[in-house]
C-alpha cells in the first residue's frame, strides 16, 4: 500500500569518561539504581516458519514483534537475488510485488529494533509448492493502464466460477488499491460472488491517480481451487460527467462538472422490455457493434448499431437509433436500451468516459445488483456491508447540499429512484 512504515534504526553512542585520580566524583558514572533492569531485546516471530515446505506462491512475509518495531525486511531467492516487496498498511506483513515462483526456496530476514537501540534479526527459509493441479478460478480486472476514467468508476474484479462466501475474505485481502491523492474506500461483494467492486464513500476527484493490483495468482481459494493470475494497472480520473434520464419527460440531461451541457430526447424500453431504473455506470464504448438477441427469450433480431455505450451486463446500452428518432422524446419503443438520435449519440461519444454515472428514473423495473457495475446503486452503508473484511468506521460520505448531488464530483450518488408502476 502507499503508506509505508519507515522505521529508523537508532544508534547508541556510549561516552566513556576517563577516571581522574583524586578528583571529584562528578565525572563518574551514576551507580545503577536498585531494581533497575536493562530493556529486553526485541523478539521476532516470522512466517512462513523456518523450513516450511509447499508454501503457496501467493505467500507474504509475516512478522510479529515484541519489545520493538520492524526496521528492515529482506527477501531473497535461492540464487541470492533480492525479491521486491511492499509492507501492508497495517505493517502485518510484506507482500512480494510479483508472485513467487513454484518449487523455489526463499529466505526472509526480519530485523527489529528496541527502544534502547538493541536489534534482533530473525531468519527463515521456506520452499514454495510445485505447480498446483487444482482448477484455477478465472479472474478479470476491469481496469487497464494509461486510461482516463469517469468519477463514478467502481474498480471491479469478476470471477468464474463465483467465489464462495467462506473464501471471500482471503480473496479480498489480496486486492490492493492505491490512490493519489488518498481517497480510501472498501471492496464490496455482489451476493452471488461473481464480482467484487471497490469505491470510496464519494466519487473520485478529477485528476486522481489510481493503481490496482489483483494479486490472486496461486492463492488457495477454498479447498478445491486457486487464483489464476496477477493483474496490475494504473490510470487516472478525468473530468466529471453524468447523465440523468427521466422516463416521465423522455429526456436525458448531460452534466459536466455540475453544469448542464445539453438535453437530449430519448426513447426507452417499451412495456414488454422496460429499461432498468437505477444508478449505472458506463462500462464500454463502441463506435460500431452488433446486437444479436436471437438467444434471448424476448429477442430474435440482429442489428448493427453505431456509437453504443454499455450500461448493464444484460444488454442495456445508450446508442444511436435513427429508426426511432420520431419517437424519441415521446414514447418508448426500444427493447430496453436508451435510443437517441444519430447526432446526439455521436456527440455523447466525445463527451463521456467509461466510469461516468448514468441515472435512470421512472421506469417499470429496478436495476438488479450485479447487472453491470452497480456500486452506486446502493447507499454507502449498504455497500460497506458487502465487505468480507472490517471497514474503518470513519469512512462516510461527504454531506452534499447541492440540488443535484450525482452531478458533482466528490459528492455521493442520489438514492435509486423508486420504480414506477404500470406501463
Amino acid at each position: 500500500m502507499d503508506v509505508r512504515r519507515r522505521l529508523r534504526l537508532f544508534a547508541v553512542t556510549i561516552a566513556v569518561t576517563p577516571l581522574v585520580i583524586g578528583g571529584c566524583t562528578a565525572g563518574q558514572r551514576e551507580a545503577a539504581k536498585p531494581g533497575h533492569k536493562k530493556a529486553a531485546p526485541p523478539a521476532v516471530v516470522v512466517t512462513p516458519t523456518d523450513r516450511t515446505k509447499d508454501v503457496p506462491i501467493s505467500a507474504e512475509v509475516g512478522a510479529k514483534v515484541t519489545n520493538g518495531k520492524i526496521s528492515a525486511v529482506r527477501l531473497t531467492d535461492d540464487k541470492g537475488a533480492q525479491v521486491p516487496a511492499e509492507p501492508r498498511e497495517d505493517g502485518s506483513s510484506w507482500v512480494p510485488t510479483k508472485p513467487l515462483q513454484n518449487s523455489r526456496t526463499y529466505t526472509a530476514e526480519v530485523t527489529a529494533t528496541g527502544g534502547s537501540g538493541r536489534t534482533t534479526t530473525q531468519k527463515t527459509t521456506f520452499t514454495t509448492m510445485a505447480k498446483s493441479s487444482k482448477p484455477a478460478i478465472t479472474t478479470e480486472l476491469y481496469f487497464t493502464s494509461n486510461q482516463t476514467y469517469g468519477t463514478a468508476l467502481p474498480l471491479t474484479v469478476a470471477f468464474d466460477p463465483p467465489i464462495p462466501k467462506e473464501a471471500r475474505a482471503d480473496v479480498q485481502r489480496r486486492l490492493f488499491v492505491k490512490t493519489d491523492p488518498p481517497q480510501p474506500g472498501t471492496w464490496s461483494w455482489v451476493e452471488d460472488g461473481k464480482q467484487v467492486e471497490y469505491r470510496a464513500p464519494d466519487f473520485w476527484k478529477p485528476g486522481t491517480k489510481i493503481s490496482v493490483r489483483s494479486a490472486l495468482q496461486g492463492l488457495p481459494i477454498g479447498k478445491d481451487a486457486i487464483g489464476d493470475a496477477d493483474h496490475t494497472a494504473t490510470s487516472k480520473i478525468g473530468r466529471q460527467v453524468s447523465l440523468d434520464i427521466d422516463n416521465a419527460t423522455k429526456q436525458m440531461s448531460v452534466y459536466r462538472d455540475g453544469k448542464l451541457l445539453r438535453k437530449i430526447p430519448v426513447s426507452l424500453g417499451k412495456s414488454s422490455t422496460p429499461t432498468s431504473s437505477g444508478n449505472m455506470v458506463i462500462m464500454e464504448k463502441f463506435d460500431r457493434t452488433t446486437f444479436d438477441t436471437r438467444g434471448d427469450p424476448n429477442g430474435g433480431y440482429v442489428v448493427d448499431v453505431d456509437d453504443a455505450q454499455r450500461l448493464t451486463w444484460g444488454g442495456e446500452f445508450i446508442h444511436s437509433a435513427p429508426w426511432s428518432e420520431g419517437d424519441q422524446g415521446n414514447i418508448n419503443v426500444s427493447h430496453g436500451c436508451t435510443n437517441v438520435s444519430a447526432d446526439a449519440a455521436h456527440w455523447l461519444m466525445g463527451v463521456t468516459q467509461v466510469g461516468d454515472l448514468v441515472t435512470v428514473k421512472g421506469t417499470e423495473v429496478k436495476l438488479d445488483q450485479g447487472n453491470g457495475w452497480t456500486a452506486w446503486n446502493v447507499s454507502w452503508d449498504d455497500f460497506a456491508k458487502g465487505s468480507a473484511l472490517p471497514v474503518p468506521a470513519g469512512l462516510k460520505p461527504t454531506p452534499s447540499s447541492t440540488p443535484h448531488p450525482g452531478a458533482v464530483a466528490g459528492g455521493s450518488a442520489p438514492a435509486p429512484a423508486p420504480s414506477a408502476s404500470g406501463g
